[in-house]
């Protein structure tokens, strides 16, 4: 078992303030794969001091000594993705041919992304000619990261914010904290300076609690539930901290009926995709009366043809889901949408063939309406709802009767349609026809999805104060 209990604090591995074990249990076998240390206010207050002092030098470290550090951190990361992708399919279940393609390579995508925005990005711009607007870094970030995309969310935070000039205290999930300590490692062989960046792990309650109210932090950036993020920005409040939210999702897909069995087989499959763990899943499925019969059979096909095994085995297949407290959680609305929909696929209980594990059957609901549990709760499993409309005005209306705002989907050949859609639909993202997003391009939602953006020039200016300056002379 992997002993993980050091956090990275002020350019050192540092033992704990007082031993809290906590074990990362590996969800396709439910044993114990590793332990780690939760922090308590010492070690925050540590991090914290550590990116605080660091924070008066790094912020003036000049624009190209930071891309030459930036490029350094990809070349660690390329040489070291074999080790990275091993420790995220083992702490959170992602197949590790899924982890090696998709978990990694989002961090380097969005790691390249950065270096090409901030090589183009100017911190000065002329307001008049005696007047300038300068973007400076915010100062002491707090970056606490999620468990079902760890090197997605660690490279959306981490890179942008000290790319600028801010300094740094990561908290990743305790859940799954062994990509976070490899990152740690990431860059100190990067050879950014001490303090720049440190990592602190433990829970929400603990560390992340100190970090969102901490009085020398000035801006929290947080991935999580909705629930949690509330949390934060109420903790936040009394420092009057900017705090940057990314939440919970619930997109809708629309599917017209021109879009045939592609689009039923895309919408359902990419519902599944990561055990059904990320936020901007299409987890509800809005048919065209006219081809809905048909779709709920498609669907329900690609749900049993969805293996699911253990993280370990090569294949297209999907793992577990994270933990006992998300299997149960699953479970139960699972039950409830089946008391409320029509069960076509799937259902409670583990797959044929796996009885130890967090593995969820890939389910599909029919005949949902929006108010039903299944329709407006986040379930974050393999769990598909399907609900059928007449007209475009009806499939808008249904899609934007939800609490959340991150990604809606769109699937028609038809232009007219789509764009009539797409700028009707009240979210930060919509994908259409499974084009997938550009590198750079905002990821972020409306609504109680969050307030921020990541990703290239957006992400980068998320860290930045504007500071107006008259009288300025060339």
């Amino acid at each position: 078992m992997l002993e993980k209990r050091e956090f990275y604090i002020n350019g050192q591995w540092v033992a704990p303030a007082k031993a809290n074990d906590y074990e990362v249990i590996d969800p396709s076998t439910e044993e114990a794969c590793a332990v780690i240390s939760l922090g308590d206010q010492a070690d925050t207050d540590a991090a914290v001091a550590a990116a605080k002092a660091a924070f008066a030098d790094w912020a003036f470290v000049d624009k190209s000594e930071k891309m030459a550090l930036l490029h350094k951190l990809l070349e660690v990361y390329n040489d070291r993705q074999e080790e990275m992708a091993q420790a995220m399919s083992m702490e959170m279940g992602a197949p590790i041919s899924m982890s090696r393609v998709n978990q990694v390579g989002a961090g380097s995508w969005h790691l390249e992304g950065f270096i090409k925005a901030f090589d183009k990005m100017s911190f000065e711009r002329d307001f008049t000619g005696t007047e300038k607007t300068l973007l400076e870094p915010i100062g002491v970030c707090a970056l606490i990261t999620p468990w079902n995309w760890p090197m997605n969310q660690v490279v959306l935070k981490a890179v942008p914010a000290i790319a600028v000039g801010c300094t740094t205290v990561l908290k990743p999930s305790e859940i799954a904290p062994l990509s976070g300590s490899l990152f740690a490692e990431f860059m100190d062989e990067a050879g950014f300076p001490k303090g720049v960046f440190n990592m602190v792990n433990g829970d929400g309650a603990g560390v992340g609690s100190q970090l969102s109210a901490h009085p020398d932090v000035d801006m929290v950036s947080f991935t999580g539930s909705s629930r949690a993020g509330k949390l934060i920005s109420k903790s936040a409040a009394d420092t009057l901290k900017r705090v940057s939210l990314e939440l919970g999702g619930k997109g809708a897909n629309l599917v017209f009926a021109d879009a045939g069995e592609k689009g039923v087989e895309y919408g359902a499959s990419r519902c599944f995709r990561n055990s059904g763990q990320s936020c901007n899943a299409p987890t509800r499925m809005l048919v065209e009366s006219s081809f809905y019969d048909e779709a709920v059979e498609i669907a329900t096909r690609v749900a049993n043809e969805t293996h699911v095994g253990p993280a370990s085995e090569e294949g297209q297949h999907i793992g577990p889901v994270v933990s006992k407290a998300q299997f149960d959680k699953i479970q139960g609305l699972i039950e409830v949408g089946m008391g409320e929909g029509r069960l076509t696929a799937g259902g409670l209980g583990r797959p044929d063939g796996l009885n130890r594990g967090y593995y969820v059957k890939p389910t599909v609901i029919a005949d949902v309406t929006n108010d039903m549990t299944i329709a407006r709760e986040e379930v974050f499993g393999p769990v598909l709802a399907i609900m059928k409309f007449d007209t475009i005005d009806e499939a808008i209306a249904i899609a934007n009767d939800t609490d959340y705002g991150l990604t809606n989907y769109i699937q028609t050949p038809d232009d007219e349609k789509r764009h009539y859609a797409a700028r009707r639909l009240r979210s930060g993202m919509v994908e259409t026809n499974g084009k997938g997003f550009a590198q750079g391009s905002p990821f972020g939602g409306y609504k109680q999805s969050g307030n921020g953006r990541e990703g290239g020039l957006y992400g980068l200016e998320e860290f930045l104060e504007v500071k107006a300056v008259s009288g300025w002379t060339s």
